[in-house]
């Protein structure tokens, strides 16, 4: 249901918009958190490594197919809010042949380029196998992915943000299950992870599909909504590539940062793997937060108020760091405990690794909570290539950190990597986030 968010208290609006969003993250997190926890009880910590050695381009490539599929909802949602129903089915004709094609590259490439990665990934001998077998399943089951996030993007574009959420809530129980099926009686491995985890996005997908032919008339396709425009494809590439490569231009150095990190050992690839579930769980507050303030300040645009885009921005500001210095001090004294979740206890090595690395983590998770909520604020006010920039800068900074300080002080560096790259990079985006607010009060200004 449509919500608007111009008139009000700002925080009880953003914290209102950002809760759903929370609890569509966090058991979107619960699927990896599933794999890692079920494979290393069950399979151990080489089996955990190996699910782990190519988790950056796993993001890179799942992350680029989101956000395309993100930025392909934002035209329909437009031709809905015009109540242009013959145009929004163009869209979302177009949303699919658009997002078959890719999803038809990406699984070809992706799935002949797998061995390449994973040697540009240096993993090693022990594990090669295992992880190869892992990726390239999830690869094959890139379409699945995007059938689910593009049919979630249609719905949440015409206001039912609910039933995705709902979908996704049966997706993550039904991959739990099916990682132990495959897993505990199947005897299948890290195969069976990967096959448990395509398996229930396809579900999620097809009962999208299901729903909304049942449920929204309004969207299904006539013959004449199914011809190909080349200006609509523009507007739907414009739209949806930026998001996609906004979503990934991160991973380029995190898949530099986990190359490097490979080449000092299972031991360490383990650790982590175990230490960045955690850390990727930690972080849906900071994505809740950022992506409601951006849609409060969005909204707030386009009705004139930038004396209500500062407050959000500051508000919401503060709420994140809040939460990021909560969040640091569980990641300080609970770092081992919670590896605990992924690694049994008489892996010491390993334990004392994610442990390490989530210590190094909590003392500056505060910054995570500006980061994210002035990039998504630049994104949501007209400025997505300056948001993307910070992205680049974050890259450039865990490039920096993994070539030059990992070969000197090896897991220790690798600890330090993601806070260079997130420090760097609010740097960055927190004067270009007041400039672009500035510019905005002052366009506003001169119309009144």
């Amino acid at each position: 249901m449509a919500k608007s968010m111009t008139e009000g208290k700002p925080l009880k609006l953003i914290l209102q918009f950002a809760l759903p969003l929370l609890a569509g993250n966090i058991f979107q997190q619960t699927y990896n958190i599933a794999d890692a926890a079920i494979v290393g009880n069950y399979l151990g910590t080489k089996a955990l490594a190996s699910v782990g050695a190519s988790a950056s381009v796993q993001f890179l490539v799942m992350g680029f197919c989101i956000g395309i599929c993100c930025g392909f909802g934002i035209p329909v949602a437009q031709r809905f809010g015009a109540k242009d129903y013959k145009g929004m089915r163009s869209c979302i004709f177009h949303a699919g042949f658009l997002t078959i094609i890719v999803a038809a590259v990406l699984t070809v490439i992706c799935a002949l380029f797998c061995p390449a990665i994973l040697h540009i990934l240096s993993t090693p001998d022990d594990i090669y196998d295992n992880s190869y077998i892992y990726l390239l399943i999830l690869f094959l089951g890139i379409p699945f992915t995007m059938l689910y996030n593009l049919l979630s993007g249609i719905l949440r574009s015409v206001g039912d943000s609910r039933t995705p959420f709902m979908f996704l809530v049966f997706s993550t129980i039904l991959n739990i299950l099916l990682d132990l099926f495959c897993i505990v009686i199947l005897k299948w491995g890290c195969a069976g992870a990967a096959i448990a985890t395509i398996t229930a996005q396809a579900a999620s997908g097809i009962l999208c599909l299901i729903y909304i032919w049942k449920k929204f008339p309004i969207l299904k396709l006539a013959k004449s909504d199914c011809s190909i425009k080349g200006n609509v494809i523009t507007n739907m590439l414009v739209m949806g590539v930026p998001m996609g490569l906004q979503y990934s231009v991160t991973a380029i150095g995190s898949m530099v940062m986990q190359s490097a990190n490979n080449g000092l050992g299972s031991v360490y690839i383990s650790g982590f793997t175990a230490g960045m579930r955690i850390k990727q769980f930690a972080m849906c507050p900071f994505d809740a937060i950022a992506t409601a303030v951006s849609t409060f300040c969005s909204q707030n645009l386009g009705a004139g108020k930038p004396a209500r885009i500062k407050q959000g921005l500051r508000e919401g500001i503060i709420t994140g760091v809040l939460y990021g210095i909560f969040a640091g001090v569980v990641l300080i004294l609970s770092g081992g405990l919670l590896s605990r979740i992924f690694i049994s206890a008489d892996e010491t090595a390993v334990l004392a690794a994610s442990a390490k690395y989530l210590r190094c983590l909590g003392f500056f998770y505060w910054a995570l909570g500006i980061l994210n909520v002035c990039r998504m604020t630049v994104q949501g006010i007209g400025y997505p290539g300056r948001a993307i920039f910070s992205g680049v800068v974050e890259m450039v900074a865990r490039i920096a950190a993994s070539k030059i300080f990992v070969p000197l002080y090896g897991f220790t560096a690798i600890c330090f990597a993601d806070q260079s790259a997130w420090v760097s990079a609010v740097l960055y985006i927190v004067p270009v986030c007041f400039f672009c607010i500035r510019k905005i009060t002052e366009s506003t200004e001169s119309k009144e």
